[in-house]
């Protein structure tokens, strides 16, 4: 369910992407929602501190593997979610939303080479899912542009970034990984912004609303969840069930234009409908426990 709920407003968050980069650059877009949202969990982090230290609970401290995480997951964060936006500026938001996706299927194959070998339901359910994203935002006539490269590198980035959490997360505290994450991917997105294209305060504040939600829900409270929720499934599952940010992002758009909104799309198609059926149909069965072997007694 928490995993559910990231999916939920990380499926918003590409409207909010794709109207951020219509006023300013990826590089300052990225950069400027990252420090947001690692801003945003301060007091965040101070209230949980202050509550544990009143139940005599210990308190997790910043040490160097805290630090360590923080660096490799920010950097991974600045790399992927860079790509990502960058990549919305010459594709669809539909379009980005399915070849990010394809993290499902790339973390599998790295669990491959990691000595993890998945359940068979995992792949079955890994096959019904892509195929319910193609049907849900690939329609006859797919192409291939630069903004679909950039989305698909993006994808190996997220896979990475999604096994590193898995890795990190028993060893660490979630939210304060989630705070280092983020200040490190902004300072890097800014460093290079300041090196490139610095975007003028009207253009700014143009695309507060997106800035925000982007920032303070995409990364401060989504980015969070996905770090708490990992530590109750395994990455394929997780992957599986963040993917479902596509069928929200379609969602949204639908929502948004019959509330008045100027967004290009309109009412779910029958394929669309399919789309979500099978994404639906990938998670529950992804989910399902795995039948225990019968003890022989001798």
């Amino acid at each position: 369910m928490i995993l559910l709920l990231t999916a939920l407003i990380w499926g918003f968050s590409f409207i909010s992407q794709s109207k951020g980069v219509e006023q300013i650059s990826p590089l300052a877009f990225n950069g400027i929602r990252s420090m947001l949202g690692g801003l945003f969990l301060l007091p965040v982090i101070f209230l949980l501190d202050s509550r544990k230290r009143r139940k005599g609970a210990s308190v997790h401290k910043y040490d160097k593997t805290l630090l360590k995480a923080g660096i490799i997951c920010g950097t991974l964060l600045c790399i992927a979610s860079t790509l990502q936006t960058a990549g919305m500026v010459y594709t669809s938001p539909g379009k980005s939303a399915f070849i990010t996706a394809l993290y499902m299927v790339i973390i599998p194959i790295i669990s491959l080479f990691t000595g993890k070998k998945p359940r068979p339901v995992i792949f079955v359910s890994v096959l019904i899912a892509v195929f319910g994203l193609y049907l849900m935002c690939i329609d006859e006539s797919l192409s291939i542009n630069k903004g679909d490269v950039l989305t698909f590198f993006c994808s190996f980035a997220f896979a990475c970034h999604i096994l590193v959490i898995d890795y990190y997360c028993p060893k660490v505290d979630g939210v304060k990984l989630a705070c280092s994450q983020f200040f490190v991917c902004g300072f890097i997105n800014l460093f290079f912004m300041f090196m490139t294209d610095i975007p003028k305060i009207p253009q700014i504040l143009n695309c507060w609303s997106s800035i925000g939600y982007s920032g303070i829900m995409s990364c401060g409270v989504a980015y969070t969840l996905q770090i708490v929720g990992q530590k109750y499934t395994d990455p394929t599952s997780a992957s599986i069930i963040m993917s479902l940010e596509s069928v929200f992002a379609t969602l949204s758009t639908v929502i948004l234009i019959a509330l008045g909104w100027n967004l290009t799309g309109g009412a779910l198609t029958i394929r669309e409908i399919s789309g979500c059926v099978l994404m639906f149909a990938a998670i529950i069965l992804v989910q399902l426990p795995e039948k225990q072997k019968k003890e022989t007694i001798a």
